[in-house]
Formats: structure tokens, sequence, C-alpha cells
């Protein structure tokens, strides 16, 4: 095992800065995930780590010894491709057995560990087949049994599950978690999809434009955000976002949302500092009250989509925006102000309803729209 260090580092390829002062720490055994959007730049910080790429400034350092310019096979990390990047003219013994007579391993250790690997991963059977009469999901196996063969001191795995169908990637994210926890290696996932960052990793760095956005375990990372990019990009459907105006009435803090006006809590002291400007309201879809008659401290919405998911119905609604309207005005509501609600199943709701939706206080991230940070 051992404990991963990234100090600093920045690659660019020419113009476009593809990592941006990134600095990490991955402890030994730990399992950590690398999420964002493509382009995101973190492909390109795990191949530094691997080797395949040098960083243009910083430092890299695994289990304490300085790695910055070492080549990949002086590294000692096994790597797990989005291609599975195994030989289709081998068995699937060689290919597990390949990475081990390169480095020159005796036969009799070879053998005990592609064994071993092949029982991990439960291909015990393949291991005479060739490639091309395997499932996609057993060459991933393959590649996989593979890496662990190596008992490298890290491991490395880029978008390794990309390539399955939503039902094989399903299974294999529960094989890898447990897989992974028993043989407690340290390992970087690369993936953008958020279910994998949040299901698999012991923590979750998000990435945005080459810079590390948030570091944190997976849970809190979903309930913390620490700014509107991670809100919006993890969650299934992201976090909603209102715009509104902060008032503050005798050291009471109240937000306008397009003229209905809710109560900024008494957790988020620097809201105060917002008097007259306005703030943006980030809240989960299942973190509102919906109900059906006007209460104190709800907002007034129309439904406008219906949505049902089996477990749950997702809602989208409108904000009435008392503002806009008129004695004689029809009463819409104003579809700038779109929220996604989860509901119960059996919850009753048709488009065109009114509903009232409130925020507990607790459940409100109040962001700075011009940093887009959390206030805190």
């Amino acid at each position: 095992m051992a404990e991963i260090l990234v100090e600093s580092a920045t690659k660019a390829f020419g113009e476009k800065v593809a990592m941006d002062d990134v600095s990490l720490t991955v402890q030994d055994g730990e399992f950590l995930v690398l999420l964002g959007p493509s382009g995101c730049g973190k492909t390109t910080l795990l191949r530094a780590i691997a080797g395949l790429g040098m960083v243009d400034s910083g430092r890299i350092s695994i289990d304490g010894r300085d790695v910055t310019y070492l080549p990949a096979g002086d590294r000692k990390i096994s790597m797990v491709f989005q291609s599975y990047a195994i030989f289709p003219h081998m068995s699937v013994r060689n290919n597990i057995a390949f990475g081990l007579k390169m480095n020159k391993v005796s036969k009799e250790v070879i053998a005990e560990r592609v064994e071993e690997a092949a029982g991990l991963l439960h291909i015990e059977e393949l291991l005479d087949r060739k490639p091309s009469a395997m499932s996609g999901g057993q060459r991933q196996r393959v590649a996989v049994a593979r890496a662990l063969a190596m008992k490298a001191e890290v491991l490395l795995m880029d978008e390794p599950l990309s390539n399955l169908d939503a039902l094989l990637r399903l299974e294999m994210r529960a094989e890898l978690k447990r897989l992974l926890a028993e043989v407690n290696a340290t390992t970087i996932y690369v993936t953008h999809d958020q279910i994998e960052a949040l299901s698999m990793g012991d923590r979750v760095a998000v990435m945005k434009d080459g810079i590390l956005q948030q570091i944190a375990p997976p849970a809190f990372v979903y309930e913390n955000p620490a700014n509107e990019f991670v809100g919006g990009f993890i969650g299934n459907p992201p976090m909603n976002f209102l715009d509104g105006v902060v008032q503050v009435d005798n050291q009471q803090v109240w937000v306008d949302l397009a003229g209905q006006r809710i109560s900024g809590g008494t957790g988020v002291e620097g809201l105060q500092a917002f008097a007259g400007k306005q703030v943006r309201l980030g809240i989960r879809a299942e973190n509102m009250e919906t109900i059906s008659e006007a209460a104190a401290d709800a907002l007034r919405v129309q439904v406008q989509v219906v949505e049902p998911l089996g477990a749950q119905n997702l809602l989208t609604v409108s904000l009435w925006s008392t503002a806009t309207q008129s004695p004689t005005a029809p009463q819409t509501a104003r579809s700038a102000h779109s929220i996604k609600v989860s509901t119960h199943p059996t919850f009753a709701a048709t488009p065109g309803q009114e509903l009232w939706i409130r925020f507990p206080p607790d459940q409100i991230r109040w962001i700075d729209p011009q940093t887009g940070l959390v206030i805190q």
C-alpha cells in the first residue's frame, strides 16, 4: 500500500490548461474517485500520477518517494483503462500474466498470482478462453485481474465501466467495491458518472476546468456542496437554484423570490451582509416539503409536469411571480423559476394544479451569485 501526494501540479496543452495547481493527498488504502465532466482534467491528473504524461510544474510522490519524472514502469502502479487494453490473440491466463512476465517474475509466482486474481474476479473458468469469446463484462474482469495480479502499490482506474450497459455497470460497481475493499489497495478511480462516484468512493474529488472544486466523503459533497457547480453537477435531478433578494427587517433576514418571501433562517449569519443584494438559493428535490394548502413560509407554485418514477414522483413546478400578476392577468406561474420536487408516489398532483412548497432552513444552501461559493 502507499500514500499518494500531489502538490501544485499543473499541466497545459498549448494554451489549454488541463490541470491548474492541483494538490491532494490519497491516504494509504483509500479509494478516491476523481469526478467531473469531460475535459475537466481528471484523466490528465490520473495519467500524471501513472507516469503516462509529465506535469509542467509541481510534485508527485508515492509512498514518500518522488516520482514526478519517473517513467511509468518505475512507479510500482497498475492501471485499468477504459478500453480494457487486453490482447485479443492471448488467452485470459496469458493476459493476466503478461505484466508479471515482463517483470521477469518466476513461473511459480505467476501461476499463483494468476489463479488468485482470477478467483477474486470469479473468472477461473475463463482462463483458457480468448477475449473474442467473452462478453464486455468478462473482458473488464480480465483487465482488473491483470492489474491486481501485479500487486502494485497503487491501482489507477480510468473510467473502467463506461463501455458497459447500464445493468452490467450496476453489477460491476458492486463487484469492484467489494473487491477493492478486500484487497485494500490505494485506488484512484476516474469517472464522469456521479452515481459511480457517490456509491463507490471513500472520498470524492470534484474537478472543473482543471481546478479541484471540492474533496470530501460522498455524502458530505452531496449534502454540503462547496459551490454552485458541485451542487448542480452532483445529484439526479441536480440541485435547484432560485434567485432572490435579501431583505433585513429588525434583524430578521428574509429573501424575496419573485415577490414571495421566505425566511433566511438562523444558521447563515453571512446572509445579512447581502441586504438589498441578490442571492441564490440552492435546495435538492427531495428536501422540500410539498403541501396542498397555503401555509406560513411556504411558496405558491403551479405544477407543470408529473413524472412517476416508481419509488417517487418527480414534479416540475413553477414559482408564482406576484410581481407580474394583476387582477385581469391570466393566472400562470413564472416558468423562469422552475423547480424539481421529489414527492412520495402516492402524492396526488396533476399539471396545472396549485401547490405550496416549504424549504426547511437547514436544507437550504445560500450561494453568492458573483462567486458561485456557498455563503458560510
